[in-house]
């Protein structure tokens, strides 16, 4: 009996794949060399595409790191609205859980990734009005975790300041990680530590658990 043969790929259908090698392969080059060390042949020797195929899709450097993270924190994003949101509506402890969240968004190449841009873009304008413009829209995806839990009262200016004070705290504890290496165990007693502190601040919402 004969193979089927496999339908062959559409044009668009390739092109959708070569573009998705690329930023993938950008992504570990970020978090594997660093934003200087990830250079245009470093990635597409990983991603197995062409100097031209690149050079088509993304001209420059920054173009193509820009859609890499952009990429990744697309993904992120639709697995915080699809699955995470759902699992705090069904949480016991919604506030600890909701803690819990934030520091997941910070975990992973998402985060590594990011913060190669940021140091690079101290030194580059053009870098850094788009890192800006890529951590609103981040930040702006976290605080929905306080709208799931707080409906429109997360506008009020004091809830937001404190939604602010959590990202920041998260934000600089994941970053000490970079400079002082730790066990998973540690960094786990890190975050429980820290995140009964912050519990105190969010409960201060008179937040109805449960």
């Amino acid at each position: 009996m004969p193979t089927p043969t496999r339908p062959r790929r559409t044009q668009e259908e390739r092109t959708a794949a070569t573009r998705r090698a690329l930023l993938d392969a950008t992504i570990d080059c970020l978090v594997e060399y660093g934003y200087h060390g990830t250079t245009t042949t470093r990635v597409v020797e990983r991603a197995g595409v062409s100097r031209g195929a690149q050079v088509h899709h993304f001209p420059t450097k920054n173009a193509l790191v820009l859609a890499a993270v952009e990429h990744l924190a697309r993904r992120r994003a639709a697995q915080f609205l699809t699955h995470d949101l759902g699992r705090l509506g069904s949480a016991d402890d919604r506030v600890g859980r909701a803690l819990d969240l934030v520091w997941e968004v910070y975990q992973g190449p998402l985060f590594d990734a990011s913060m190669e841009l940021w140091v690079a873009s101290r030194t580059d304008p053009d870098l850094r009005a788009h890192v800006a413009r890529l951590e609103r829209d981040v930040t702006a995806g976290i605080l929905e975790i306080g709208r799931a839990l707080l409906g429109d009262r997360v506008e009020d200016p004091e809830i937001r300041n404190d939604l602010y004070l959590v990202l920041e705290t998260v934000r600089g504890l994941r970053m000490h990680q970079f400079v002082q290496p730790t066990s998973p165990d540690r960094v786990a007693a890190r975050w429980d530590r820290t995140r009964e502190r912050l519990r105190m601040i969010v409960g201060r919402w008179n937040l109805e658990v449960g």
